[in-house]
């Protein structure tokens, strides 16, 4: 008999979530509308939209007309219902941002890097005070949080307590989780930043829609995520598309991961400026990477040092996005990540120019070259889906 309860009580919650997906992923719903997509029968729809609008996880949105009958009761997931705190550990900064269910932004708290190689006790200061001001700003009590997501550099060894490898920041085995357990209580979800990133454009930017999609983050550092209907490759220790540590130049650059000739080592935003530095012999404007990168693509109309730079990123990034299509075939390559944006914004063109000339033909021309639609908060809004996807998955169980 227990047996038999646990299969029907798995079997609601199975269906729970299905119903909870469509109605979070696909917008306000009515229950005819839900009965359909889900394949779940009208009496199931109607018990289980009754179960989740008296928990308040789900509320009316509203109504529309039907088809000579009377209107349909849109449905749609509660905002307030919980809310979702996404962190970025970032190489110039910690970025901490409060959002609802909606993942209308409520609170932000950003606490700057100073050193290339950041202790983790400093990290997780940074992260435990961002904490505390923005739920303090937005007045959410402990409660009513749902739970906390880390973007981080570097693998992130899932296991019992999340462990983190970031060879760039001279982390090793860096057990991230049980240190900022014994600061909150919170539920903690740790991922890679590129793969926060990918999974906030494959919700809500520009890989929405799409079914192969590779999201690339270009920052201080470089990554990527490869995404199949939805679903992140990871390989065997999740350390899988480590775009930025592919050679592009054999004996080139050295890179900060030790190795010569990687990706970063061109194009990553400490890269990019360092190319710049010793191409006009001298000192970069600006008092951090974000304003050298920006005077760098501002500068380049009236300076051939930062011109001739420029063309050379955009070849190399040309050249890795070719490598990313000639290898995984998506239909989409999303770049984004605030050194991305910054340079895509007027390298889109020549980028684009180039992955054709480096790409197979054939994949290249089933695949779009586009910008992250979600701009430099990205990373912490995939951070914080990572315990609305948990929620999703549970049926809306907490």
């Amino acid at each position: 008999m227990e047996a038999k309860r646990a299969t029907v009580r798995d079997m609601r919650r199975r269906n729970r979530a299905v119903l909870l997906s469509r109605l979070y992923h696909d917008g306000p719903s009515s229950r005819q509308e839900l009965t359909g997509v889900t394949g779940l029968s009208a009496a199931s729809v109607s018990n289980l939209v009754g179960e989740m609008l008296e928990q308040g996880l789900v509320e009316e949105a509203g109504a529309v007309d039907s088809d000579g009958g009377r209107p349909r009761t849109l449905l749609r997931v509660r905002p307030g219902y919980a809310y979702v705190v996404g962190v970025d550990v970032g190489e110039t900064r910690v970025r901490v941002e409060l959002f609802d269910l909606a993942m209308t932004g409520l609170a932000k708290a950003d606490h700057p890097i100073e050193s290339a190689r950041p202790a983790p006790e400093t990290v997780v200061r940074h992260i435990l005070a961002g904490l505390d001001a923005v739920t303090a700003a937005a007045g959410i009590a402990p409660d009513a949080l749902l739970g906390v997501g880390v973007g981080v550099p570097g693998v992130v060894e899932q296991g019992a307590s999340a462990v983190v490898h970031a060879q760039t920041l001279g982390w090793e085995g860096v057990p991230l989780e049980a240190m900022l357990r014994a600061g909150t209580g919170a539920s903690l979800y740790f991922d890679n930043g590129a793969k926060t990133l990918g999974r906030a454009e494959m919700w809500f930017g520009a890989g929405r829609g799409a079914r192969h999609v590779v999201v690339a983050l270009v920052g201080s550092g470089v990554g990527a995520a490869v995404l199949t209907d939805g679903v992140s490759y990871r390989g065997v220790s999740s350390s899988a598309s480590e775009w930025g540590h592919t050679t592009i130049v054999y004996g080139g650059r050295r890179c900060r991961c030790g190795a010569e000739g990687c990706l970063e080592a061109y194009v990553g935003a400490e890269a990019v400026l360092d190319r710049w530095r010793v191409a006009r012999r001298g000192r970069v404007p600006g008092p951090d990477e974000e304003s050298g990168i920006a005077a760098l693509v501002a500068g380049a109309e009236r300076s051939e040092s930062a011109a001739r730079v420029l063309e050379e990123t955009a070849g190399y990034l040309g050249a890795g996005i070719a490598n990313l299509i000639n290898l995984f075939n998506p239909e989409r390559i999303v770049l984004g990540g605030w050194a991305g944006l910054a340079l895509g914004d007027v390298l889109l063109p020549r980028i684009r120019e180039v992955a054709a000339a480096h790409a197979l033909r054939h994949p290249y021309g089933q695949a779009s070259i586009e910008l992250c639609r979600l701009g430099p908060d990205a990373v912490s809004v995939g951070a914080a889906t990572l315990p609305v996807a948990k929620l999703l998955a549970d049926g809306g169980s907490r």
